[in-house]
């Protein structure tokens, strides 16, 4: 008995206790900030927006500051993980169930059934998007949309689920500093600079505004016709707007990925992580670590990728010209460019990096010929901008929809409390997909491992979001260098004998992948040799 309930406090923790005092005034607080979205939901003309808007944001944010306070800021540093497994919540029980619908109900009313929130294309916005007017008016000059609603409300659960988490994690530097980077890129880069974008905006002077941090393939209609001219329009701004988008796909994200690996986006700047890490934290517990599923994990995520490039290769053939002597970019010269990408990036990879991809190579060298052939396809055959039998910008809208929204968007967070708070990012994201394939391929980033002071505990397997069994690189004294890796640190925080350790060092013997560790796996002296 006394050896279950050691494991009890390792992992799942001991039966929760009920909530205190000062933590049900605190959910009180913060559902009467819902309740007055409720009743804007229902049409309710409130006398003054303004005054009702900033009571029901301050009522939700600081419930959930005082809740945090309540649970975390009495207790020591260390391990917090509070009977997880004992509540209903955070173990796809009913409460769970419910919190999912409401979730998922959200998303879809938001995606596609905007006017039950109040948006009007003509005449004042009603309900709960008007009542978000007056803010807006005041960051953008314009009337409310359901996207700065829904921008509003993500921003707010970062910062406040941010300070809970700042708090559960305080033991950690390295947890705080990067819940600090995600608030700040949420709040400024994403939420912020966008809106006071839109405010330079005049009959004279047209940029289009978005999140800044966003790198395609995630701003999958950065390339656009309308935002490439938009772009062009704007003069000397737009256009070192547009060269940026560019580099950062060709030159900044791949440097920054082998100095740091992919955490530097997904654990650090972007904002679906960043929802992720900070309200998502709960439900981390949640993710399949079954082979089955890490097996599918590579076939979609790998598959989304061929699909957005697919996509937005035919986007952009659809808009360029023909007449060499007109344009310098012409519709063949962008396709033998892209084809020539493909290649060289294939080709290096197979003579350089084929080892260490071992299966990972099956699925690259798949993908590769599904896109070469595709673009051939559309070369030889494709006429008026056609891939196939389909117009680019059907093909754009269906990526929007599938991906864009329902994986991203209904998926990837209203489902959070039965499948995990990564969905999105471990499935679908070909932005974690290609930051993934950089860092096996040639980041100095790892998660080294000691072996011998692992107690298999369980710990940093049962709260790896990302579903890696990191235990067993553990118990192996192995590095763990793996594509879905967000480097979050998590595994490393939880782990009460300080055997997992976030690392940027040399690529030499970065990968030391051994099935059982001998005395003779080794080499001693030339270790010891290296080291002088």
């Amino acid at each position: 008995m006394k050896h279950i309930e050691h494991n009890l406090s390792l992992t799942g923790g001991n039966p929760p206790k009920s909530l205190t005092t000062s933590q049900k005034f605190a959910v009180v607080l913060g559902l009467t900030g819902l309740g007055i979205f409720i009743l804007a939901l229902t049409n309710y003309n409130f006398p003054n927006k303004s005054m009702w808007l900033a009571a029901a944001l301050t009522a939700i944010t600081s419930g959930i500051i005082w809740f945090s306070l309540a649970a975390y800021s009495h207790k020591t540093e260390g391990i917090k993980n509070d009977g997880v497994w004992f509540k209903s919540i955070a173990n796809r029980g009913v409460w769970a169930w419910i919190l999912g619908v409401v979730l998922t109900g959200f998303y879809i009313v938001l995606y596609f059934y905007p006017q039950f929130l109040g948006l009007r294309n003509e005449g004042d916005n009603t309900g709960l998007v008007g009542l978000f007017d007056p803010l807006s008016k005041i960051l953008s000059g314009n009337p409310a949309s359901q996207w700065f609603v829904y921008g509003t409300l993500y921003t707010i659960a970062i910062l406040a689920f941010g300070f809970k988490f700042f708090l559960k994690y305080k033991h950690n530097r390295y947890e705080k500093l990067r819940t600090i980077s995600v608030m700040f890129f949420q709040l400024a880069f994403a939420f912020l600079i966008p809106e006071f974008m839109a405010r330079l905006n005049s009959d004279s002077f047209s940029l289009p505004y978005y999140d800044l941090k966003n790198i395609w393939p995630l701003n999958y209609y950065n390339f656009e016709q309308y935002r490439v001219d938009s772009f062009i329009s704007a003069g000397s701004i737009g256009t070192a707007l547009l060269i940026f988008g560019i580099a950062s796909i060709f030159i900044i994200t791949p440097i920054l990925t082998y100095k740091y690996g992919k955490r530097w986006y997904c654990s650090w700047v972007c904002g679906c992580g960043g929802l992720a890490e900070t309200a998502g934290d709960p439900f981390r517990h949640l993710s399949d670590k079954s082979q089955a599923a890490w097996k599918i994990e590579r076939w979609v995520v790998h598959s989304v990728v061929v699909f957005v490039t697919i996509m937005t290769t035919a986007v952009v053939h659809s808009y360029l010209g023909d007449d060499s002597s007109k344009y310098w970019l012409t519709k063949d010269l962008f396709l033998i460019g892209v084809g020539t990408l493909l290649t060289l990036v294939f080709a290096l990879v197979m003579l350089f990096k084929r080892k260490e991809l071992a299966k990972d190579a099956v699925y690259g060298a798949i993908g590769y010929f599904t896109l070469i052939i595709v673009l051939l396809a559309l070369h030889f055959f494709g006429s008026d901008g056609n891939l196939f039998i389909f117009e680019a910008e059907k093909l754009r809208a269906s990526y929007g929809f599938m991906i864009g929204a329902i994986f991203s968007g209904v998926v990837g967070t209203g489902f959070y409390p039965i499948f995990g708070n990564r969905v999105w990012c471990r499935f679908g994201c070909p932005m974690a997909a290609i930051l993934g394939f950089q860092q096996r391929l040639f980041s100095r980033f790892r998660i080294t491992t000691n072996g011998g002071q692992c107690i298999s505990c369980g710990n940093c397997s049962t709260y790896c979001e990302m579903g890696i069994d990191v235990r067993a690189y553990a118990q192996k004294g192995e590095n763990i260098v793996r594509s879905s890796c967000v480097g979050c640190g998590i595994c490393s925080a939880v782990c009460p004998r300080g055997v997992l350790k976030l690392e940027n060092d040399s690529m030499n013997g970065r990968i030391n992948s051994n099935e059982i560790l001998l005395g003779n796996d080794v080499d001693l002296m030339d270790y010891v040799n290296q080291g002088k």
